[in-house]
């Protein structure tokens, strides 16, 4: 039974080990061959992160984005970076971050909607939020027109590490996380400041 169980955890370990996304527990099951329930996925993640905390691993499993990946400790982020810093995407604008913290706590949202909070166009950002990924349309809303409505995606999710919506920050603190996240994790090395624009603007990007 012993080593039944090592190698159920092996599996699982080089799985998300492997992913370059969160994985969910549909895909471990499928690909592993095993039926095992949530609690059952947890009891062995939580198996796992205590050999690597008891053999001093820098690295632990963490649910993410409706799913498991493994994240670096945070005491070694500045190492981390220093490696990835040369093909780091590049920063959100400062009406980027500021669009993507209305829909992530309005969601769904409409651009009017979202030009009424900010009192600024999206119309921008919203573009430059959907070809990153971190948005998604969601349907239409039942007023004249009838226009999109947005929210956040499972990389919103993946990005800044929350396992799901309920796990966001009051309203207050949204922008401030948005903002120390994306210095930290965005800006490279070389990379010139963002004006401070507050409005949609194309040369309120980072140069390349």
């Amino acid at each position: 039974m012993q080593e039944q169980r090592q190698q159920q955890l092996q599996s699982l370990e080089a799985l998300i080990f492997s992913a370059e996304e969160p994985v969910n527990l549909q895909t471990l099951c499928q690909i592993t061959g095993l039926k095992l329930t949530p609690r059952e996925l947890q009891e062995a993640v939580d198996e796992l992160n205590g050999d690597y905390e008891a053999t001093g691993r820098t690295f632990r499993i963490h649910a993410i984005a409706g799913g498991y990946r493994f994240l670096t400790e945070p005491e070694f982020a500045d190492l981390v970076r220093q490696l990835l810093a040369p093909v780091i995407q590049r920063r959100l604008s400062r009406s980027m971050l500021e669009v993507l913290a209305v829909v992530a706590w309005h969601q769904p949202v409409t651009k009017g909607e979202i030009q009424q909070i900010r009192g600024a166009s999206p119309d921008y950002s919203i573009d430059r939020l959907l070809s990153r990924g971190l948005i998604e349309v969601r349907g239409r809303a039942d007023s004249p027109g009838r226009p999109l409505q947005y929210g956040t995606s499972a990389a919103f999710l993946d990005l800044f590490h929350l396992p799901n919506l309920k796990a966001l920050p009051k309203l207050r603190e949204i922008k401030e996380i948005l903002r120390e996240h994306e210095e930290q994790q965005y800006l490279a090395e070389g990379a010139l400041p963002l004006a401070a624009d507050e409005d949609d603007n194309p040369r309120t990007e980072t140069i390349e």
